[in-house]
């Protein structure tokens, strides 16, 4: 009876721990947030060393009474993967922190920082709408989103130039470390190809790495009209205002980077049909996605997807999705076959008429 009290009592802890956990994970988040906007990242990088904790907290731009508190940050952040801590000679007993894999990336000058994604992703025009969720769940509201401000997304950023930019700064930084994937992995189609059309490609920062690699490929970036507004093209770039649901541009290969996953099955089947009257019979359509996968060897991932899966419910009434459900869009526009090659968290899913 004992031993079964004793289980009983380490199950209950266990739980507690865990629920615990999840109730505080935002802390994570918004300590990164911090450190982001203190530049403490930038700051051990230009040292060019292992930094010494109070060299680092004499660099930083903090008020004189909160020194004490950075050390308390750090921990958290080293524990979460962001910074690793090193120690000196037996005679000095002071920490010292490198940069981890994780913390270059909020490099402000890296050319894959994510500094623009997390400051979107934790701005609270994105947080606000969580706090709807559940009365979202009860009334007939399109979207947690449209519950907390009265539009949609979309509206929200037509009328926002602020956050407008803000959205489009941070689709951008995704875009540079995304473009290096598709050059290598699509390589022979983007050589074969004489035109590529962008679809919903922003300020253009995707067209403007592949028509620098593949300097006879005509590319055209559609979005829309506010979006392309003010945007110079060049002699490979064309910038088109316009609608993805009433027509697509002509050309030998369009892409579709994080645009299906925005909208439900009925949307995206409208978009693969225009995709299909506007491309070369010999074309390809290149979807840049997430395909959902459960792997459970890979919780990090798997919990990833899950989050972003999340996220397109609250702000767009849209999904991730598996490779069936992809199948099922593909050829219901009526494509005629497709190859998923897996990138890490996302996707590129090549499209044949």
């Amino acid at each position: 009876m004992e031993t079964q009290g004793g289980d009983n009592v380490s199950q209950l802890l266990r739980a507690q721990t865990h629920v615990w956990n999840h109730i505080f994970k935002f802390i994570n988040s918004l300590s990164l947030k911090c450190a982001t906007e203190l530049g403490i990242a930038d700051i051990i990088h230009n040292y060019g060393q292992p930094m010494p904790l109070s060299q680092l907290i004499a660099s930083l731009p903090i008020h004189p009474s909160k020194t004490s508190f950075i050390s308390r940050l750090m921990r958290i952040l080293t524990h979460s993967g962001f910074f690793s801590e090193h120690h000196g000679t037996p005679n000095e007993s002071e920490v010292l922190y490198v940069l981890t894999d994780a913390s270059k990336l909020l490099l402000k000058d890296h050319p894959s920082s994510m500094t623009s994604l997390l400051q979107l992703i934790v701005d609270p025009v994105y947080i606000n709408p969580w706090y709807q969720l559940s009365t979202w769940f009860t009334n007939e509201d399109p979207t947690p989103f449209y519950t907390e401000n009265g539009m949609t997304f979309w509206d929200s950023a037509r009328c926002e130039p602020k956050f407008n930019h803000f959205f489009n700064d941070a689709m951008a930084s995704d875009s540079k470390w995304v473009s290096g994937v598709v050059i290598e992995k699509c390589e022979g189609v983007l050589n074969a190809s004489k035109s590529l059309v962008d679809v919903g490609g922003g300020t253009g920062t995707m067209a403007k790495v592949i028509a620098e690699s593949f300097p006879h490929l005509k590319c055209t970036v559609l979005d829309l009209p506010h979006v392309v507004a003010d945007l110079q093209g060049t002699e490979n770039i064309e910038y088109v205002g316009g609608d993805m649901f009433q027509a697509i541009p002509s050309a030998d290969s369009i892409m579709l980077k994080w645009i299906m996953h925005n909208w439900m099955d009925e949307e995206c089947v409208k978009i693969l049909k225009n995709c299909k009257e506007s491309i070369a019979s010999k074309g390809r359509v290149i979807i840049i996605d997430m395909v959902m996968e459960n792997k459970k060897e890979d919780h990090e991932l798997t919990e990833m997807q899950l989050f972003l899966d999340m996220q397109m419910m609250m702000l767009f009434s849209a999904k991730e999705r598996n490779e069936k459900e992809w199948a099922n869009l593909i050829f219901s526009a009526g494509f005629s076959n497709y190859n998923i090659t897996p990138i890490g968290l996302f996707s590129i899913i090549e499209v044949y008429p």
